[in-house]
């Protein structure tokens, strides 16, 4: 934020509302104000209902706010001039069923102007890049989410744009997808582009991210490089086992496991450690490890906003 890299995406006051039973508003977006800059790999987390997907469809000009400023790369949000420079995959991507996984990507390869000449050199080697190959000649109604969602991901970089716009791009997919979407990823950095993406993977967003936006109930609670956030963050982490309940564990622990072999538990820091020691052994546990493991992106947050993220 502070190399002064132009702004691709900028909100400023954003809501957005909705109507709910018997005559009621639904605020799903309050206050929001965000820029990404050129260049940057964003994380957009947060619990379900907490206005991420709003956001996303208001960038794309899906939905019109109440009130505030959206623009992308200095447009207005939805306009030609941007929809132009972006890709996008949506949470829930529909295809005609009949189609073959070919035929779908070549519509949407004319629907972006791609010329006949190279149209099906593109197609093989997008393909080929989020592992369709040898089954892209099947029909997509046979297809499972996460092969779906590998055919998403083709259609939403086969323009070459400049900001990709990608809301849950890991849902459904296995390993090896998700592995294949990481290399997309970086490989999109590495060219100088953006990435904004919602994801409920933290493993994927620690992985692939400079910063992340955490909201919830529509607004930003937690913005933060991820580096920083990791360097500044502990998980020591405590087994043990119980034969009962272990009662209200101490502030800041999460329970992270729980199974035959005993219970595992995260502290922030040693002296929250020691103090849910004391008390699982004042509840009959047998305190059989304690470490201190590198910090989880998983556990700072549900430290932020408890059994809400999901």
């Amino acid at each position: 934020m502070a190399d002064h890299r132009p702004a691709v995406i900028r909100i400023t006051g954003l809501h957005v509302e909705f109507k709910a039973s018997r005559g009621r508003r639904v605020k799903a977006v309050d206050g929001l104000d965000l820029s990404v800059e050129q260049g940057e790999v964003v994380g957009f987390i947060g619990p379900n209902g907490a206005g991420k997907t709003t956001t996303i469809k208001v960038l794309m000009g899906f939905l019109k706010p109440k009130q505030g400023e959206v623009s992308v790369f200095g447009e207005t949000a939805g306009s030609a001039g941007a929809r132009q420079r972006i890709g996008y995959l949506p949470e829930v991507a529909v295809y005609y069923p009949f189609l073959t996984a070919r035929e779908a990507l070549r519509l949407y390869a004319k629907l972006t102007g791609i010329s006949r000449n190279h149209r099906e050199q593109l197609l093989t080697g997008l393909i080929e890049k989020v592992g369709l190959a040898g089954r892209d000649r099947e029909r997509l109604s046979g297809f499972s989410k996460g092969m779906l969602q590998r055919v998403g991901i083709a259609q939403a970089i086969m323009g070459e744009p400049e900001l990709l716009i990608l809301d849950e791009v890991t849902s459904g997919l296995d390993p090896v997808a998700r592995h294949d979407v990481r290399a997309i990823l970086m490989e999109f950095k590495a060219q100088g582009k953006t990435v904004f993406f919602s994801s409920h993977e933290l493993t994927e967003v620690a992985l692939l991210c400079d910063r992340i936006v955490l909201l919830d109930e529509g607004r930003i609670i937690e913005e933060a490089r991820l580096d920083h956030i990791l360097a500044t963050s502990k998980s020591i982490v405590v087994r043990a086992r119980l034969d009962g309940p272990p009662g209200n564990l101490p502030g800041n622990v999460i329970t992270r496991s729980a199974g035959e072999n005993g219970q595992v538990y995260a502290a922030d820091g040693w002296e929250t450690a020691q103090a849910l020691q004391d008390h699982l052994k004042a509840h009959g546990a047998t305190i059989l490890d304690v470490n201190e493991e590198p910090p989880s992106l998983e556990d700072y947050f549900v430290r932020k906003l408890g059994h809400k993220i999901t």
